[in-house]
């Protein structure tokens, strides 16, 4: 199992304070939550397999999704990549106030890995000169130990102050410690070194954690899955059977694929007039939606196999309401999703708060809105804190503002604010 539970975020983009985004189920839960044998001050603990997230232009959704994605980048590339910069790079505060450049950035996820499932939480907070502070603490009897805790000190103490209480956290402590830059995660160092226990943690960042945009990474990820598809393994075939059944469901005009002669690439298979199949050219003929489509399947099918978290930032952009909706369902369903992936999107598409796509895809705690404050901040909430009711018409509610998250707008208000720019320039003419 690898299974986040929650990412806290402060001081990223756009997000000045502290904000939460919690993946565990709460007693608004209609049936799509997933148990565990986890257990949290003596309760069960329930995990969503998707959530989503919504809000006006600009509100803030794209940068909560962009925070794991830098958390992620920080876990991978401080003791290799960051040991050619002096300090912190790629930080960024909030911007709108300058006092938030002197203070931390803080990144934190808690998860539940391994086949018998142990709860970890890790975080770190980072200036631009250095990693500030750092932890990780594992509950492998439900009771928490403290693995390592980290403060920067005083600058003669090289990477900071490092504490390990307890006997939780074995190994080559020492050695990790002296090869800790100050700007470098003592999490990456340990995974370099082949530290085990760690390793663990640091394998859910690189295996279990992938970030999908709308269309700027839609040619990497389309280069991505048809390497796959040209595996001659059975994990090839595989995909290509499950590949060519959802480009088919999709109503795309898609019967199967093969290989072009020349090139030995994977080419799609499409209906002609008389019943039979001819190949388009994949880069010049083919849509943009089938573009999208199969560029996400790839990443889907990557998630659903392996368990983690696949991050699609606009699935609305990419994907019919219809095939969004079905993609949330594969995510529920336990025979299609064994291993306990997870969905985390943002969305402007209100149908999948509604029964227009027959039930309502996401139950109400697998919706969380963020808005923008008038200084400039975004606030992240689940709708459950709107206290919507079960029998409530979520997506005419939503529409009609009663939860937030949506543009503050007269009908009709953007034309009338062009006719008066064009009555006030005729005025001055």
């Amino acid at each position: 199992m690898a299974v986040l539970l929650s990412f806290r975020v402060a001081n990223h983009r756009s997000i000045r304070d502290e904000q939460e985004l919690s993946l565990v189920a709460t007693e608004f839960n209609e049936g799509t939550g997933r148990e565990t044998s986890a257990r949290f001050e003596g309760k069960p603990v329930s995990v969503l397999p998707a959530i989503g997230i919504y809000g006006s232009n600009a509100s803030g959704k794209s940068n909560a999704l962009k925070a794991l994605r830098f958390m992620r980048k920080a876990v991978l590339e401080s003791f290799a990549d960051w040991a050619k910069e002096p300090d912190i790079p790629f930080r960024e505060p909030f911007a709108l106030d300058p006092g938030a450049r002197e203070e931390t950035s803080l990144f934190e996820v808690e998860l539940l890995l391994g086949r018998t499932p142990t709860r970890y939480t890790y975080g770190f907070e980072i200036s631009d000169e250095r990693v500030e502070a750092e932890w990780l603490h594992a509950y492998p009897s439900g009771r928490r130990q403290i693995w390592f805790d980290r403060e920067a000190g005083r600058p003669e103490d090289e990477g900071g102050e490092f504490k390990f209480p307890g006997s939780g956290l074995r190994g080559r402590k020492d050695e990790i410690t002296g090869l800790t830059r100050p700007n470098a995660l003592f999490l990456t160092v340990a995974a370099a070194l082949n530290h085990p226990q760690l390793s663990a943690v640091h394998r859910w960042f690189v295996d279990h954690l992938w970030l999908v945009t709308s269309q700027a990474d839609v040619p990497a990820r389309t280069r991505w899955t048809r390497e796959q598809l040209s595996r001659p393994d059975a994990e090839g075939k595989k995909l290509r059977d499950r590949l060519t059944r959802l480009l088919a469901a999709a109503d795309l005009g898609i019967t199967g694929m093969d290989r072009d002669p020349d090139s030995g690439e994977v080419r799609l298979l499409h209906r002609t007039p008389d019943g039979g199949s001819a190949p388009l050219d994949f880069w010049n003929q083919e849509s943009l939606g089938t573009h999208a489509w199969f560029a996400f399947l790839g990443p889907l099918f990557h998630i659903l196999d392996r368990g983690g978290s696949l991050l699609a930032d606009e699935l609305d952009s990419s994907l019919h309401p219809l095939l969004a909706a079905e993609v949330i369902r594969l995510f529920h369903d336990e025979q299609a999703n064994p291993r306990t992936a997870q969905l985390i999107f943002t969305t402007h598409d209100a149908t999948l708060l509604g029964n227009a796509t027959a039930q309502r895809p996401l139950d109400r705690d697998q919706v969380w809105i963020t808005v923008k404050s008038k200084g400039g901040e975004t606030e992240l909430y689940p709708l459950t804190a709107a206290k919507a009711r079960r029998d409530e018409p979520l997506e005419r509610r939503y529409l009609r503002g009663h939860y937030g998250g949506i543009p503050q707008l007269i009908t009709g208000e953007i034309a009338q604010e062009l006719a008066r720019v064009e009555e006030e320039l005729k005025a001055t003419a």
